[in-house]
């Protein structure tokens, strides 16, 4: 199972290096992520220079499609040959969005009256395109997903790990990446946002 975890120009590094290093713990289990990127050389917020790994036309193969956020989300949503890159499909691929990145889900028409997270910043104008933001963390239902601040991130990535491959396989993920003596609650926390952020789940 491949994931395109789509990064453009201004990138937020939490959100894209958090999720695709969490989800590529489980590259032995044939669940992989890709920083997905516009151009072969993009810049982050702060300056960070990296090479992507995919192409935009992957998010066409991919089994799980990310979007990333950063500071020229709002760019991306008003750019329409942009959005034509994202053609995905929510009855095939799971589809998520970190922080702002839910802009662009409610430019592309996924969101119907589905309520979202995203950060504080972005929530006025994701707001205005007629969508209700929550005050969570993280929030799915069926096959999207959003998560609402940097570290929020974890959640996507736990969402995706849980849905593919099952709550064992991100307790192991976690039992890697967590902090030292605070591996239980690292984990609980992690599921028990994906359990509460998704109806279907109660």
């Amino acid at each position: 199972m491949q994931v395109a975890v789509v990064t453009f120009d201004g990138f937020n590094e939490l959100d894209s290096f958090i999720a695709s290093a969490l989800i590529n713990r489980c590259r032995k289990d044939g669940l992989e992520a890709f920083l997905t990127t516009p151009a072969p050389v993009i810049t982050s917020m702060n300056g960070v220079e990296v090479t992507g790994q995919r192409p935009m036309e992957f998010v066409t193969e991919a089994d799980v499609v990310l979007i990333g956020s950063g500071v020229r989300t709002r760019d991306v949503a008003a750019d329409d040959r942009m959005l034509a890159q994202l053609p995905l499909d929510p009855a095939r691929q799971l589809i998520g969005a970190q922080c702002s990145g839910a802009l662009v889900l409610a430019r592309l028409g996924l969101l119907g009256s589905m309520p979202v997270s995203t950060d504080r910043k972005s929530r006025p104008f994701v707001e205005a395109e007629g969508v209700t933001v929550l005050d969570a963390p993280f929030h799915a239902e069926g096959n999207i997903a959003t998560a609402g601040g940097c570290l929020a991130s974890q959640y996507l990535a736990t969402w995706v790990i849980a849905r593919t491959l099952g709550e064992d396989a991100v307790r192991e993920v976690f039992g890697y990446v967590a902090p030292v003596g605070e591996l239980q609650e690292t984990v609980e926390r992690a599921l028990r946002a994906v359990r509460t952020g998704e109806p279907a789940l109660r």
